[in-house]
């Protein structure tokens, strides 16, 4: 009998231990101040949002895009000003999923921050776990390809597709891009994926889709929003744009400027890293 009380005894104080833990989540992206590319982003926040138990912030990295949209009213935090607000609200346990494509520099200097803020704050969190970026494994790889493929707009018979992806010249994602490239075009002979920096950039591509003899491209960011570099770069009127750069070659642009955050697959992705996030970096060594 004596051990029937203490083993209910330990259960009571396990569900308590569990009951007083609160837990909250941070969704952080590079960020964007075009209106129209907001959505992608929403609607990321909203999908992992509705799994969550506890409250949901969103922080932005970038300084810049921060102050365009204070100045136009809007306040996203950065990512030590979320974490702070969260433990505010009493959450101990944190779950921060990276909203950027490829495990580079960006999704680095996420790592750095939340170090930073454990480090100049001890014990504020139980733990702070880290959920991968879009793209860090095969499996990943082939599931973004197959959806993205599905997403594309329906095409004539012949019209070729480019993929601008950010890319990066230091770091490991200039690699992840050129392995996402190679996938693509395995999948389909008229799909490219270009990227704005790093080693895989447009002018690689040109000859390609010129020696296809392609008539109609299609362009779209592989970026989480169709944001500035979609809208200027690539379909914007400048001679350098890639879409008035393929128009100069005879064939004609077709932009569907739709981010990546707006594809239900890639959603269910960033929900799937969220779930099965281990590395603790309020805990350096310990994962579950």
């Amino acid at each position: 009998m004596k051990r029937f009380f203490v083993a209910v005894l330990l259960c009571c104080l396990l569900s308590a231990a569990s009951a007083w833990a609160k837990g909250g989540m941070l969704l952080v992206a590079f960020g964007t101040s075009v209106d129209k590319a907001r959505p992608a982003i929403d609607a990321v926040v909203k999908t992992c949002g509705a799994q969550a138990d506890g409250p949901v912030l969103l922080a932005f990295t970038s300084d810049i895009i921060r102050k365009k949209l204070a100045a136009a009213g809007e306040n996203v935090p950065s990512v030590n000003a979320a974490l702070r607000q969260l433990a505010d609200q009493g959450v101990d346990e944190v779950l921060v999923q990276s909203l950027h494509i490829a495990p580079a520099e960006e999704y680095s200097q996420l790592e750095r921050m939340i170090v930073r803020f454990v480090t100049k704050n001890p014990g504020v969190f139980k733990s702070v776990k880290v959920g991968y970026p879009l793209l860090v494994s095969e499996k990943d790889l082939n599931t973004v390809v197959s959806v993205v493929l599905d997403a594309l707009p329906e095409r004539r018979r012949g019209d070729a597709v480019v993929l601008m992806g950010h890319g990066n010249d230091r770091g490991p994602g200039d690699l992840v891009l050129a392995a996402a490239a190679t996938a693509f075009h395995k999948a389909d002979p008229l799909v490219w994926l270009a990227t704005v920096e790093g080693a895989n950039s447009f002018d690689r591509v040109l000859p390609q889709l010129r020696a296809a003899g392609v008539k109609r491209v299609w362009l779209q960011p592989f970026m989480l929003v169709a944001g500035d570099h979609a809208v200027n770069d690539l379909a914007g009127p400048e001679e350098d744009s890639w879409a008035s750069r393929i128009r100069a070659e005879g064939m004609t642009p077709l932009p569907h400027l739709v981010g990546l955050g707006e594809i239900e697959g890639i959603r269910r992705l960033f929900l799937e890293h969220a779930r099965h996030a281990v590395i603790d970096l309020a805990a350096p060594g310990k994962a579950e």
